[in-house]
């Protein structure tokens, strides 16, 4: 046995499968994009939505936000082995393994969008793409935080579809809202691979600003 599969079979060893799943896609951090969904889904239905909706919208982005980290976590498997911060989370499944993760979770978030509504179903694999476009996005543009910010901001337009089956002005509003805020802490957040990305050859605004620069520019009231 070598070194990766020895330390393969630890990882197995820590926790169940469910326990592992949830480490690799990071589930406690469903909550950045959460509230802002409901908070939309709540004021389209007057404050009462019913518990169908409720239950298909709230099982429709979490399909889809686990789908989105399974396919970051796919498309960045080499890369992720490379950087020290993340340098553990291929032992937590198999790359086959979450390729399947990745098909299942995406048929189901499709099936819970077709069950909301005609124009949920027909913009599921728009929301697919988009969510899935930013893990690409650090190879050719500094933009890549803003990318982020328009994928968690299209929860609360997406949950008020989900409501009325229309795209109106209110969702609109709240998801510019969450589009800043999400790329202001992901700029922090990058200050911690500055180094490792830097060598890699990969994009952001703390690579292109450095990091004193970056800070400043989601700081200073300027």
């Amino acid at each position: 046995m070598n070194e990766q599969e020895g330390n393969f079979a630890v990882a197995q060893n820590r926790g169940s499968a469910f326990a592992r799943f949830l480490r690799l896609i990071r589930f406690s951090h469903t909550i950045f994009a959460l509230p802002f969904a409901l908070a939309a889904l709540i004021v389209a239905a007057n404050g009462r939505p019913s518990l169908r909706i409720l239950l298909l919208a709230l099982a429709s982005m979490v399909t889809a936000r686990t789908a989105a980290m399974l396919f970051n976590r796919f498309v960045d498997w080499e890369i992720d082995q490379r950087n020290p911060r993340t340098a553990t989370r291929h032992l937590l499944a198999t790359r086959p393994v979450v390729l399947t993760w990745l098909v299942l979770s995406s048929a189901l978030f499709v099936f819970f969008a077709a069950n909301l509504n005609r124009l949920t179903f027909v913009l599921s694999p728009v929301a697919l793409g988009i969510i899935f476009f930013y893990s690409l996005t650090k190879h050719f543009t500094d933009a890549t935080h803003f990318f982020l910010g328009f994928a968690l901001g299209i929860a609360p337009v997406a949950a008020w579809i989900a409501q009325t089956g229309r795209v109106q002005l209110p969702p609109l509003i709240l998801a510019f809202g969450v589009v800043c805020w999400v790329s202001g802490f992901d700029l922090i957040y990058a200050t911690q691979d500055y180094d490792f990305d830097r060598r890699e050859g990969l994009h952001s605004l703390v690579v292109r600003l450095g990091l004193s620069r970056s800070s400043v520019q989601f700081t200073s009231p300027r």
